[in-house]
C-alpha cells in the first residue's frame, strides 16, 4: 500500500457508469468501495425521486458526510474508490479537504447513450428528468485539479486500464478489503 493511503473519487453525471467503474476499479485495486448515494439524506432522496433538483445547500452536508467517511478511512490506513457525481469544483474542493490523496476520475459520455443507460437501469431513485439540471450544473474537471477525464464508451475493463495506467496505481490479486457501512 502507498504510503499515504489514497481516494479515487469516480464523477460524471448521472448515468456515466460511476458504479460500474468504481465496483471493478475498487475490486481490481483491492481498495475499500462506497457509493455516494448512500450518504445522501432521506430528505435529499425524496426530492429526487419526486423530480426535484438539489440546491448546494441540500448537498454541503453530503459532501460534508463524504469527506468525513475519506477522512475516517485514510485514518486507518484504508485507500477507497468511491462514486460521487462531484459536478462543481466547489463541490469537488470539499472532497480533496479529505485525508489522504484524493483524485478525480471524470467519466465522460454522449448525452443519447446515458439516456439509454438511465432507462434500462433498475432500482436508482435518479430520474431522467433530472439529466438536464445535471448537464447545466455540471463543471468539467480542470486541468488542475487531480484527476482525470475518462470518455466512457468501452468496455469497463479497458476504462479500468486507463485509470490504473494513468494513476500508476497497483493492482492486487487478494480478495477486496471489507468496507464499513456507509450512512
Amino acid at each position: 500500500m502507498d504510503a499515504q493511503p489514497r481516494h479515487v473519487v469516480v464523477m460524471g453525471i448521472s448515468g456515466s457508469g460511476k458504479t460500474t467503474i468504481a465496483t471493478h476499479l475498487a475490486e481490481t485495486l483491492n481498495w475499500t468501495f462506497a457509493e455516494a448515494d448512500e450518504f445522501h439524506s432521506a430528505e435529499n432522496i425524496d426530492k429526487m425521486t419526486s423530480g426535484i433538483p438539489l440546491t448546494d445547500e441540500d448537498r454541503w452536508p453530503w459532501l460534508e458526510s463524504i469527506r468525513e467517511w475519506l477522512t475516517e478511512q485514510a485514518q486507518g490506513g484504508i485507500s477507497t474508490v468511491i462514486t460521487c457525481s462531484a459536478l462543481r469544483r466547489v463541490y469537488r474542493d470539499i472532497l480533496t479537504q479529505a485525508a489522504g490523496e484524493v483524485s478525480f476520475v471524470h467519466l465522460i459520455a454522449d448525452t443519447d447513450l446515458i439516456l439509454d443507460r438511465m432507462k434500462t437501469r433498475s432500482g436508482h431513485f435518479m430520474p431522467q428528468s433530472l439529466l438536464p439540471s445535471q448537464l447545466s450544473t455540471l463543471e468539467p474537471l480542470e486541468s488542475d485539479e487531480p484527476g482525470l477525464r475518462i470518455v466512457n464508451t468501452g468496455t469497463p475493463d479497458k476504462v479500468i486500464a486507463d485509470v490504473i495506467e494513468q494513476f500508476e496505481l497497483e493492482p492486487s490479486s487478494a480478495s477486496p478489503q471489507s468496507s464499513e457501512e456507509a450512512p
